[in-house]
Formats: C-alpha cells, structure tokens, sequence
C-alpha cells in the first residue's frame, strides 16, 4: 500500500444512462396506485415489511433491499409502515448493468443492502434542482458497485430478530424498540409478527433465554450469582435472581446447593 495502485478498465461499450428522478416513498396512497412504468428503476426498501407488485407478480419487500424494476411494467406497492427509495433511469447502459448482474424478473431482488440507507438518505436530503442529475446518477451508480452476483435468499425479519437475539442477548441494552428503531421497522409491528410466530413476546423469549444461559453458567462451575446474573444481561443481581426463581421455582444460591449435593 505504499506504492501506487494502477487498475484499467477494460475496453467495453460506454453507452448512455439518464437518470430521471430520486424518490423517497411514504405516500400508502400513492404506493398503492398502479403506474406502468417508463423507464427502469432501482429501489431500496428502507422501512417496514411489504410488497411490491410488478405486472401482477408479488415481490416480498424488507428494509435493506435492492429490487429493480422494468420499463413498461405495472407496478404498485403495498404494506404496513412500508418506505422504500428509488431511482428511476434509462439508456442503453441501463440494459447493459441489467446483464452483467443477471437481473431478470425472477431474479430482481438483492438483499442485505441495509448500509446503503445512510447513504442514500443523506444524498436525497442534500440534493438539489441544480445537482439532481449527479447525486442521483452516483447514488445509483454506487449501488450497482455493491451488488453480489449471486442472487441470495432474503431472510425474514424474524428469523433475523432470533438470530440476533442468540448472538447478543448478554447485551443488557438488547430490547425490541432498539432494534425496531435501527431496523427501520415499527416496535408494534416486530412484537406482533414475533408473537405470530413464537407464540409468546419478545420479552418473554429474551428473559427466558438469559435464564437458560444462567442455569448453564451455574451448572458449569460459575458460582458467583452477581456474576451470573451480568453474564446473563440483567443488571441487577437481585431482580435476576427473582426472575430466576419464577422459572426455576428456586433461588440460584438454591439451584447451587442442589448441584453440590447431587452425587
């Protein structure tokens, strides 16, 4: 890195690309109006969970997807809480990216572009009548840079909340309202879609979770309940060992004897 880094490009065809507008949808009404489309388009969903509707066809929509649409398309949205961006453009080498990353009507969505939405934000927020045209085009442009070229399956909200939760519910600051906020997502709207699927709130399943790693950690020679209990993500020793002790039906200080009395 302390000498200079030379990359050509390679000879290829440089073609047109216009961009016509940047667009931040909020509208529900305006979502839900059918258009048929005239030019191509690059979304990026940036909150709630819905679907967007191409020539009848459902495209399941989360926060943190690219999905690209199709001139002469009819397309409309629809969901609850549901906020995307998106560029509309055209050109010849609109057709072009549109090869060389293989979309296609089956393969139009990209997902796991959530650090894309600071950006993008930041960008429509700054632009003006006067550098429209190149904020749009190098938002637009920089977004193709980071697409894979294999098309990933998105993984819902949920199954995205639970794996979080394993991987930080020792984290005391964890809670729903947090991650709804940084998600993009509605607090009400993440507790209802997790009380559908785990029959319970996400509180409870947090609690239940830290006292499944409490009763570990005593099992396997951690004796000290204060260090217990911030293991765990409880901040208070004393409130841990209360909700220890309604699920477990006794004290961790209890639990410990039993152990050390178990042959």
């Amino acid at each position: 890195m302390e000498q200079n880094i030379c990359k050509f490009i390679s000879d290829g065809i440089r073609s047109e690309l216009k961009t016509v507008n940047f667009i931040l949808e909020r509208d529900p009404k305006a979502q839900a109006q059918l258009l048929s489309l005239p030019a191509y388009r690059m979304y990026l969903i940036s909150r709630g969970d819905g679907t967007l509707f191409f020539d009848g066809q459902e495209e399941a929509a989360s926060v943190g997807d690219l999905i690209f649409s199709f001139p002469s398309e009819a397309a409309r949205g629809a969901g609850r809480d549901f906020e995307y961006f998106y560029i509309s453009f055209t050109g010849q080498r609109a057709e072009e990216l549109f090869r060389r990353f293989g979309i296609t009507p089956a393969t139009r969505r990209f997902s796991g572009h959530e650090g894309l939405l600071p950006f993008w934000r930041e960008n429509i927020a700054r632009a003006t009548e006067e550098n429209l045209d190149i904020i749009s085009e190098s938002v637009l442009m920089y977004s193709f840079s980071l697409l894979n070229r294999v098309h990933e399956p998105r993984e819902d909200v949920i199954s995205r909340l639970l794996r979080h939760t394993e991987e930080h519910f020792p984290d005391p600051n964890l809670s729903l309202a947090t991650l709804a906020e940084e998600w993009g997502y509605s607090a009400n709207y993440l507790s209802d879609r997790f009380k559908k699927r785990m029959e319970m709130g996400f509180s409870l399943y947090l609690t239940n979770r830290r006292i499944r790693h409490g009763v570990f950690l005593l099992e396997h020679g951690v004796e000290s309940v204060k260090n217990v209990a911030f293991l765990c993500g409880f901040r208070d020793p004393l409130y841990f060992s209360k909700v220890f002790r309604g699920q477990m039906g006794c004290s961790p200080k209890e639990y410990l004897h039993r152990l050390r009395a178990d042959p």
